[in-house]
């Protein structure tokens, strides 16, 4: 199998990678290029440990085919943060005390600052519907929802 030339832009950057056309994302953004908070779960699409964000939708990257992403824009838990803190999401789950072993955490961010650009002021059952897809192997899901609540809280007072 001939190998594909990718470019698209991650985390802001214009990035482009020879990859063969089976090759998940998720391996490409470990393996090709060393991004490594997309974690390998299920590799089946139903725990949302590998979960990033495609032109701002949530996708399992174990599923999507790194070739897939050509033209497109990827964001992986690594892209949030900036020089000036953490992301209004990262710094509600650590306010409100939500990752345990953290093994789930990146995808379960992706996936609520997916909902938060659809919603932003979603209910408890809300996230929970959205987040059903990110499982958390620690059981967390009281906390996960409600840093979700306060990451909503803090970015309609942060962008007011």
């Amino acid at each position: 199998m001939s190998k594909k030339l990718v470019k698209f832009r991650l985390n802001s950057d214009q990035v482009s990678v020879v990859v063969s056309p089976a090759k998940p994302l998720l391996w490409v953004l470990r393996d090709d290029l060393g991004l490594t908070g997309a974690k390998p779960g299920c590799e089946e699409g139903e725990c949302g440990a590998c979960t990033v964000l495609v032109d701002g939708d949530a996708v399992n990257s174990c599923l999507m085919m790194a070739v897939q992403v050509d033209g497109r824009d990827v964001t992986t838990i690594e892209g949030l943060a900036t020089e000036e803190g953490l992301d209004v999401m990262q710094q509600a789950f650590v306010e409100v005390g939500a990752p345990q072993c953290g093994y789930c955490m990146p995808g379960v961010i992706m996936s609520a600052k997916s909902l938060l650009a659809r919603i932003p002021n979603p209910t408890a059952n809300e996230i929970s519907t959205y987040l059903a897809g990110n499982l958390c192997r620690c059981g967390n899901y009281q906390r996960i929802v409600q840093a979700v609540v306060q990451a909503a809280q803090n970015a309609k007072v942060k962008f007011r």
